[in-house]
């Protein structure tokens, strides 16, 4: 497959040892540029320390170390970066520690059972279909048409809240996705939304609290940690952080395996002619456009990470974009290799904090490409059009213009 290396890049780089730069983003060149700087710093700088102070790690055995050890690298970022005066709810799995994170998984795992994700399956095939019949005509935009209404209404069915409201679940989650956490303007908008999600949702959560329906508001309205119920602000947090990670992790998916497919006519053609191959391509897209570019963990104490001493609660950014593309755990990591061995790949995670909602992004996925090649006999992004890309941490198209020919 023509995949961008880095020897296509010919502006170099940006300076990895330069304390006044950020490093780049997926705009405006669809993250060639970034690619380049991440594989410049997994050979060069493999742990970098920002203008901010904060410190980025590159390589593929580093991040999983990190991952996989929660009592030095502690997910609770808000708790320790503002010196204990705020605590993240309950809800918010991603930034909390065991042992409550332990207890809060497993209450929340009670609606990602594998039977429940696969009882699904019809359903969302249904719905697929229903979403790309109002798509007309020889051309559509695949996230607008597909890879973002899917996953919201899904969500939405979940959480048992009205499938209609999910033009305003969508209006959410793009408000959180623009977030930039340097910008106090950005980040204050983001808290107002996170107060509107909370407001949405408490009337459905009083409803759950008089009379239980099955859904997962209900089972989180039903759960208890060491005893105690969980509070309103904990259940609204989770289905905040479900609408955010479920939605983009199946929108980014779907756009993504579309644009490696469509780079290489010869591939397409075989996975259109073998549906089998399509698990193969889900994961393959994972490893070399992961949705997420990075997620963050907060040292407990000084510890030391590929040589470089680390103070006691420093930020580290975590790349899983690059770590995906390490030569030294994939040959040849930059090329588009569906079947691959991807077992090691980061998109979701690593350790206790690994994806809760992976089964159901990749049966979304699956749902979604299967139900496009039945559709069209020709499916390409439209060359005409120049993209735009999401600027902060997610690696995707905000946009997806296709061609395509019915069957």
């Amino acid at each position: 497959m023509a995949q961008q290396s880095t020897s296509d890049v010919l502006d170099p780089a940006p300076e990895a040892d330069s304390l006044h730069r950020r490093p780049p983003t997926v705009e405006p060149d669809g993250g060639t540029t970034l690619l380049a700087w991440a594989a410049r710093m997994r050979a060069e700088q493999p742990v970098w320390r920002d203008g901010s102070g904060n410190m980025h790690v590159f390589r593929h055995a580093d991040v999983q170390r990190i991952l996989a050890d929660p009592a030095t690298f502690s997910s609770d970022t808000v708790g320790r970066l503002s010196g204990g005066e705020k605590q993240a709810p309950r809800g918010t799995l991603l930034l909390l520690d065991p042992p409550l994170h332990g207890k809060m998984r497993r209450l929340v795992s009670k609606a990602f059972t594998p039977g429940l994700i696969a009882s699904l399956e019809p359903w969302i095939t249904e719905l697929t279909g229903q979403l790309l019949d109002a798509a007309d005509g020889d051309a559509f935009d695949l996230v607008d048409t597909l890879a973002n209404p899917l996953p919201v209404t899904v969500i939405a069915r979940m959480l048992g809240v009205p499938t209609e409201d999910r033009d305003r679940f969508q209006g959410w989650a793009d408000q959180l996705l623009s977030t930039d956490p340097e910008d106090p303007e950005s980040v204050r908008r983001m808290e107002e939304t996170a107060v509107t999600i909370s407001a949405y949702l408490q009337g459905f959560i009083e409803a759950r609290r008089e009379e239980p329906v099955g859904d997962l508001l209900s089972t989180l309205v039903g759960a208890e940690v060491d005893g105690e119920r969980l509070d309103d602000e904990d259940i609204a947090s989770f289905a905040t952080l479900l609408l955010l990670a479920g939605h983009i992790t199946t929108s980014v998916l779907v756009g993504n395996a579309l644009l490696c497919l469509d780079r290489d006519p010869e591939l397409l053609a075989k996975v259109r002619a073998d549906r089998t191959l399509i698990p193969a391509v889900i994961e393959e897209t994972l490893r070399l456009r992961p949705p997420f570019t990075r997620i963050e963990r907060v040292t407990t104490t000084a510890t030391t990470v590929a040589g470089t001493e680390i103070a006691p609660d420093t930020l580290i950014h975590l790349w899983l974009l690059s770590a995906n593309r390490d030569d030294a755990v994939f040959e040849d990591a930059d090329e588009f290799r569906p079947g691959r061995s991807n077992a090691r790949q980061a998109a979701f995670g690593h350790g206790i904090h690994y994806c809760i909602g992976a089964p159901l992004a990749r049966l979304e996925g699956r749902i979604a490409l299967d139900a496009l090649l039945d559709r069209y006999d020709r499916i390409g992004v439209d060359p005409t059009v120049r993209l735009s890309w999401h600027g902060t941490n997610v690696f995707g198209a905000r946009h997806l213009p296709l061609r395509v020919h019915r069957a």
